[in-house]
């Protein structure tokens, strides 16, 4: 049973499309160009997951012969191939242009103007209008619906430079010492193309004499800033081209000046072009690209998968049958399960919509503000970047910018994440106990036991990445792909099952496995390396250990489960598979693909349903990931060209300076910038920028863990989803819940305040992250830190509970409502708390440099001194509940209580 919601509450799946569209700016494709879409998309997947099974290697294993190898790829050459996918999809996904932007409403101003000079019959007229029409067809997409010419164009020109990179690696090796010397003209190069080359050089463009890989390096760089123009707006392809215009120009910023750190040495088009362009030591295929290439696309595949397999909705009805009907049950549910989703999607604009077409309308129906609903959706969607094992994209970032292994990572964000839906939890049960809202019947709630029964295998993909992370210790890789094909194999064999398949499906899948297993324990190798050593009659290897056999076949198992489940298929295409229930868009794709087929039968048969699954999941895994790729491609610019220049020491003087050598200004600037950079951007975007810039001064300076750094970085990006004035996270919740904008998007801040206090928190307290600052460096914490009483209470204990206390404070600041209603007096009173409870530092930092001006030295952020603070802060805390709730029996005064999330829309 799932959840029932009000129809006329609920968003169709083309009102959710029409939000993405406007909010994404991406188009909604027919016909033809689906198809076309389709197939890069899947290409692209099909590219990743070669990668994550089988490395930079491509070879093919025949029978007999055995594995043949056709040729091994570089490091460029994977990055080249991974961002020219994205190319291509952000031009046939995203517009040019619909028509309305400044250049088009200048543009479209002359037609007017010319019939108005000289008439509407006038040749004048006739040849602007015939112009405005050539240019509207083959540039503007008002209806954004098609793909217009340019759009072709500019995919195939993104094509050269990675076949350049691919064909001529050895030429690009001789760049790295001369330079583009000896490379070929493109005459040379296209020897049908030396006509036009010399006509361009005679009209005075000395064309004929460049080389043709540094014109593909400066096309590559102009096409990444056009598909970043589309994909994440004007701003951003702005700030990447200016930093490219400030490593050629910048040693003109005068070295006495102000600004004089800022200067650099001068560079040539050449140098700046060959860094940017053919290296991965920076520019566009640098470190962010490479990410993107081992970690971040096959974990964005692995959500797509999940979501397709329809384990999202279960998880969305698990969340309602566990608290729907506490008080503010939808809500609470609302904020576990678009976490949970926004973990998994890592953009909190799509999980706003998807998600929230589900969780909105259910709560509006029972009794919450349709601008606190969309906050909700959209503060809980930001924040699942912040939980982990995903975490987004962040994660993977972040291992590769710090060198801290994966399982470091996910533990230590654990609990602050934690903390954040925690204090969405009280804030959301404080406005439902503020409005009297109820939770649901539960008759309109899916029942507990039964849903877990039907859906339980949702949790085994889950259950396997964290397995294959922590305790195998896989690579992140490897790991991904392991849980891919987990995936992959659970639907299908849920597609093959019913009471009449699953002996031969799991008694198939049972024999297979044996056999598998007795070939590694006899012939050393699989079934199939078996065979080829009989039939050679030389030996696959050596015979392995049971115990070694039974772990080889143990991995091929999800292989085997795939193998017998789609022989089951084709033997039985009419399996009605009772507990297969895919998402509505594979559903949606598969009846409209039967259509186009003209053959409607299709849409029942059991083999053609599990593979309309898997190929949506990879079209939707590299639709999501295009903007992703072409965010750090774009990004990575920036470290570059800090890099290149060497402009990274001056500017970490810059930023010491401007802060005063003030740990605290240093940070609250960086928290500024972070949610500045984050407007209107990705996460990865922000994170890459801005760990370029400050990571030096911050962790140098301060002597701040590294790791806490990068996570203080995150979090405040992440503010900048549901920061106004550009809060499209929040923005996208309003047009799902049909609420005021700015509404919604400051009720939504004021719910993501713990991403501020708690990035203060870990950071003055790297317990919170169960950190300890130990002889080889910042690490993890191991048992022996554990039951080491000295360190582990008042680094470790004191200050996580100090955290959950205050973000318990905060959430009656913020609803202004705990027991009864909280007055002005009593919020401030309850502020104070949180932060006593949380960072006492903030406070004793301000002392520490007020008498600092005195000329005082002092240190005041010891524990002797914090552990009172907190203390002061829980009696402070205790004082105002106990008061609160003698106030229970009171009228709700909603002036007051209604100050802080509005009482109607």
């Amino acid at each position: 049973m799932s959840t029932d919601t009000d129809e006329s509450e609920s968003l169709s799946d083309e009102e959710q499309a029409e939000i993405i569209q406007e909010v994404e700016r991406r188009r909604t494709l027919q016909g033809i160009a689906v198809i076309l879409v389709a197939l890069v998309g899947i290409s692209f997947s099909a590219f990743q997951l070669w990668l994550a099974a089988r490395s930079y290697e491509i070879a093919v294993t025949l029978p007999v012969v055995g594995e043949y190898q056709l040729t091994s790829l570089q490091q460029l050459q994977v990055n080249a191939i991974h961002v020219t996918f994205a190319l291509v999809l952000a031009f046939l996904l995203f517009p040019t242009t619909r028509g309305d932007g400044f250049v088009s409403r200048r543009l479209a101003r002359l037609e007017p103007a010319t019939r108005d000079r000289f008439g509407a019959d006038a040749a004048a007229t006739r040849l602007v209008e015939r112009l405005g029409d050539g240019v509207r067809w083959a540039v503007v997409d008002t209806d954004m619906n098609r793909i217009t010419p340019v759009d072709c164009c500019l995919a195939v020109l993104s094509v050269l430079p990675a076949l350049y990179i691919l064909t001529e690696f050895e030429e690009i090796q001789t760049i790295a010492f001369q330079r583009f010397r000896p490379t070929r003209p493109v005459q040379e190069v296209y020897p049908i193309l030396e006509p036009v080359v010399t006509v361009v050089a005679a009209a005075g463009i000395p064309i004929d004499g460049v080389s043709y890989a540094y014109l593909l390096g400066v096309l590559g760089l102009l096409l990444v800033l056009e598909a970043t123009r589309r994909t994440l707006g004007f701003i951003l392809m702005s700030l990447v081209g200016f930093f490219i215009v400030y490593a050629k120009w910048g040693h003109f910023v005068p070295r006495d000046s102000v600004v004089g750190a800022l200067s650099v040495q001068p560079e040539t088009w050449t140098e700046i072009v060959y860094n940017l362009w053919y290296t991965v030591e920076a520019g566009v295929f640098s470190t962010p690209v490479t990410v993107s290439v081992r970690f971040i696309y096959i974990f964005i595949l692995f959500g797509a998968f999940l979501e397709m397999s329809g384990a999202g909705k279960w998880f969305i009805d698990l969340a309602y049958s566990l608290t729907g009907t506490r008080k503010g049950g939808p809500a609470k549910a609302s904020t576990v399960s678009s976490g949970f989703m926004g973990m998994l999607s890592g953009s909190s604009i799509a999980n706003t919509v998807t998600t929230g077409a589900f969780t909105i309308p259910l709560m509006k129906r029972s009794g919450y503000t349709p601008s606190f609903s969309g906050a909700v959706e959209s503060a809980a969607s930001s924040g699942g970047q912040m939980l982990p094992p995903v975490m987004g994209a962040a994660a993977f970032l972040i291992v590769e910018f710090t060198g801290t292994p994966y399982p470091d990572v996910i533990i230590a964000a654990t609990l602050p994440a934690i903390a954040f839906f925690f204090g969405m939890w009280v804030m959301v049960h404080f406005e439902a106990m503020r409005a009297g809202i109820g939770g649901l019947p539960r008759e309109q709630l899916p029942d507990l036991r039964s849903h877990v029964r039907s859906g339980w295998f949702y949790l085994a993909p889950l259950a396997l990445l964290l397995y294959f992370l922590i305790v195998a210790r896989l690579s992140i890789n490897r790991a991904g792909w392991y849980t891919i094909v987990a995936v992959v194999a659970l639907i299908a064999a849920l597609t093959a099952y019913d009471e009449r398949t699953r002996l031969p499906l799991f008694g198939g899948i049972a024999a297979l496995s044996l056999v598998q297993f007795g070939a590694f324990a006899v012939y050393g190798g699989g079934v199939l390396e078996a065979l080829g050593a009989v039939a050679t009659g030389q030996s696959a290897g050596g015979a392995l250990s049971l115990g070694s056999a039974a772990t080889a076949a143990a991995a091929d198992l999800g292989t085997i489960t795939i193998l017998i489940s789609v022989a089951v298929m084709l033997a039985r295409p009419g399996i009605d598979s009772p507990l297969l229930e895919l998402d509505d868009s594979v559903e949606t794709t598969i009846q409209r693909s039967t259509q186009v087929l003209d053959r409607p039968a299709l849409a029942s048969k059991a083999w053609y349903r599990f593979g309309g699954f898997v190929l949506k999941s990879m079209e939707s895994g590299a639709r999501t990931a295009t903007t992703v790729v072409i965010a750090v491609a774009a990004a990575g610019v920036i470290p570059g060209v800090i890099s290149i220049s060497g402009l990274g020491p001056n500017l970490a003087a810059l930023i010491s300076s401007v802060s005063g050598d003030s740990m605290l200004l240093l940070l609250v600037l960086t928290g500024v910038a972070a949610i500045i950079f984050g407007m209107g951007m990705p996460t990865t975007v922000m994170y890459i920028i801005l760990v370029a810039m400050l990571e030096t001064p911050i962790a140098r300076g301060t002597g701040i863990a590294i790791l806490a750094v990068h996570l203080y970085i995150l979090y405040f990006g992440l503010m900048a989803d549901v920061t106004p004035p550009v809060a499209v996270a929040a923005f996208a919740g309003a047009g799902v819940a049909k609420a005021d904008e700015f509404k919604t998007a400051t009720t939504a801040f004021l719910l993501s305040l713990n991403k501020i206090l708690v990035p203060f928190a870990f950071v003055f307290s790297p317990g919170i992250l169960l950190l300890r600052d130990q002889t080889s460096g910042w690490g993890v914490i191991g048992w022996s830190d554990v039951v080491d009483p000295g360190f582990f209470l008042p680094s470790v204990v004191v200050p996580v509970l100090g955290m959950f206390l205050g973000v318990y404070a905060l959430g009656a600041t913020i609803i202004g409502y705990q027991y009864s209603p909280v007055g002005p007096t009593a919020r401030g009173l309850y502020s104070l708390a949180s932060i006593l409870l949380m960072v006492p530092e903030l406070l004793l930092l301000v002392v520490e440099a007020l008498l600092g001006l005195a000329g005082i030295p002092s240190f005041l952020t010891i524990f002797a001194i914090t552990f009172p603070l907190r203390l002061v802060g829980l009696g402070l805390l205790v004082g105002l509940s106990l008061r609160n709730r003698s106030g229970t029996a009171g009228e709700i005064d909603s002036s007051i209580a209604g100050a802080a999330t509005g009482d109607a829309d």
